[in-house]
């Protein structure tokens, strides 16, 4: 019976598709090594006691989880591309595609975005998450760095998920491939707010269709970056002048000080 079964699974293994494989089972272990091994939490318990007497340590902690993340979910997957399932890296959505296309819906999704973060950064629920980095509240240079750091980031972010798995699953499942990479984009959004976890369902699912539109992923990081950007800038404001009832005309105010 073992001997029978075994040939079984030689036979079924024989005859799997090996590109769809190899997307499948690289993002499962590179997923799971960035959750343990590039996160915050994971250089607040190896790495942050070097760092104690830094004023910026706590800024530490994120260029760790970023670069780290750029490392994990960016340059292995381009080397498993060009090595193991020897594509170019530019198939899976790392061009300009179609540009006329992706930059007119990268403008108006990033402004429908604009008024939504307008209204969710008033809500107490947005107050108490974000910025993550709570120094930014208090640091103008520290906000730079973040945000700066964050775009590069995002890059990685959007290529695992709409790049990565996506294109890579493209030629098997079609456009049903953009419902796989929804999936588990959604998952990591578990534990934010409830608002934003249910928008992320729409959102990758928009985000899936606009890189298999244009077919790059760099539009789907322009309207991310401004998603987070101003989310994380109105927060910010709004804290530092008290103002949780802030008007159009205040918010230029506000800038005009900037």
């Amino acid at each position: 019976m073992i001997r029978t079964e075994y040939e079984k699974i030689k036979t079924i293994i024989s005859s799997l598709d090996k590109k769809v494989v190899a997307v499948l089972l690289s993002v499962t272990i590179l997923q799971t090594i960035s959750w343990y091994y590039t996160s915050t939490k994971y250089f607040g318990q190896n790495f942050q006691t070097y760092f104690e007497n830094s004023p910026n340590v706590n800024l530490y902690r994120f260029l760790y989880w970023f670069s780290s993340d750029t490392i994990v979910l960016l340059l292995i997957p381009v080397l498993i591309i060009i090595f193991l399932i020897k594509e170019k890296p530019s198939n899976y959505g790392l061009k300009a595609g179609e540009f006329k296309l992706g930059i007119k819906a990268a403008i108006i999704f990033s402004v429908f975005v604009l008024i939504i973060n307008w209204y969710v950064s008033s809500l107490a629920e947005f107050d108490d998450t974000y910025p993550l980095l709570e120094d930014m509240l208090y640091s103008w240079r520290i906000f730079i760095y973040y945000e700066a750091a964050l775009l590069v980031y995002l890059i990685a972010w959007e290529f695992i998920w709409r790049g990565f798995l996506q294109f890579g699953l493209e030629e098997k499942f079609g456009i049903y491939a953009i419902l796989v990479q929804t999936l588990p984009f959604v998952i990591l959004h578990n534990g934010k707010p409830p608002l934003e976890t249910f928008a992320a369902i729409i959102g990758g699912i928009i985000l899936g269709y606009l890189a298999y539109r244009t077919r790059s992923i760099f539009y789907g990081v322009l309207i991310h970056f401004v998603m987070l950007f101003s989310l994380d800038l109105l927060v910010v404001l709004r804290y530092q002048h008290n103002d949780y009832n802030l008007g159009f005309n205040s918010l230029l105010n506000l800038f005009s000080k900037l």
